[in-house]
């Protein structure tokens, strides 16, 4: 962030596992958090004699209250998810499964992954729209970041060691990763007409096309988590690194929307 250029923030709370964070910046009387949520909808996995099976249930009709208690307190809410749908999922409507991603069960309905960031992408921002007390909020949507694996997936070896970006001819501009994004801004387009008559806005930090590009930004097996020594984290980014371009994206989104931060971007 670069009001951190400015202040350093007060550490408000933090959880175990550094998934739900509060910092306040009291000069500017900004607050940020960090809300944690595998799917935005409610979602849990299937627990086999004792032990978790990988395979989960999301539930369309309900939301993931780690998040939505918060919204009427935000201005500004920026969202982002999807790699927690590769893995077989029933989607649930009410007492109906209206789908399944990696299942291939006879008599349910199989859904692609993007079809199943699409169905719940659209009741996270219709609960937005609904959510009467969130006066004016403003949400931003970043579309798919995508992983870089080589030679196998995050539990078969897969690697990332490149050490320089990839070049245009060396990227699918037709992959799942685009269609992903196509789907999210598919999304945010439609929540967004439908906000106008409610004073809320949608937009897209569209990231999907120079982050297919930065093979070379990934922790790799430097990464620190103690419960997955020896794996290689080609999913999340180094910081500082290639996804520091993020923010200067949603400055230029804050600047449309608002027109006050150009007055103070010499300051930051």
């Amino acid at each position: 962030m670069l009001v951190l250029q400015e202040e350093m923030p007060k550490e408000i709370y933090r959880d175990s596992e550094d998934r739900n964070m509060i910092w306040h910046f009291p000069d500017h009387d900004f607050t940020l958090m960090i809300l944690w949520s595998r799917f935005l909808v409610a979602g849990e996995e299937r627990v086999i004699n004792g032990t978790s099976s990988g395979t989960y249930d999301l539930h369309l009709d309900k939301m993931d209250t780690n998040w939505t208690p918060n919204l009427p307190t935000i201005d500004y809410a920026i969202v982002s998810d999807a790699h927690w749908f590769f893995r077989p999922i029933y989607v649930h409507e009410g007492d109906k499964i209206v789908g399944c991603v990696f299942c291939n069960e006879p008599n349910v309905t199989n859904l692609s992954v993007s079809a199943a960031i699409g169905m719940t992408l659209r009741v996270a921002l219709d609960y937005i729209n609904g959510c009467r007390e969130c006066k004016g909020i403003a949400t931003i949507v970043r579309t798919f970041s995508p992983a870089h694996f080589e030679n196998g997936s995050w539990n078969t070896g897969g690697s990332c060691n490149r050490t320089s970006p990839l070049g245009k001819h060396e990227i699918n501009m037709r992959g799942g990763e685009l269609e992903l994004r196509n789907i999210q801004v598919e999304e945010v387009k439609r929540a967004n007409k439908a906000g106008e008559k409610h004073r809320k806005s949608f937009r897209i930090v569209d990231v999907t096309r120079a982050m297919l590009m930065r093979a070379d930004g990934h922790p790799g097996v430097f990464w620190d988590n103690k419960y997955m020594k020896g794996y290689s984290d080609c999913v999340h980014w180094c910081l500082p690194g290639p996804i520091d371009i993020w923010n200067d994206f949603l400055m230029a989104i804050l600047e449309r929307q608002t027109g006050i931060v150009s007055q103070n971007m010499s300051k930051i």
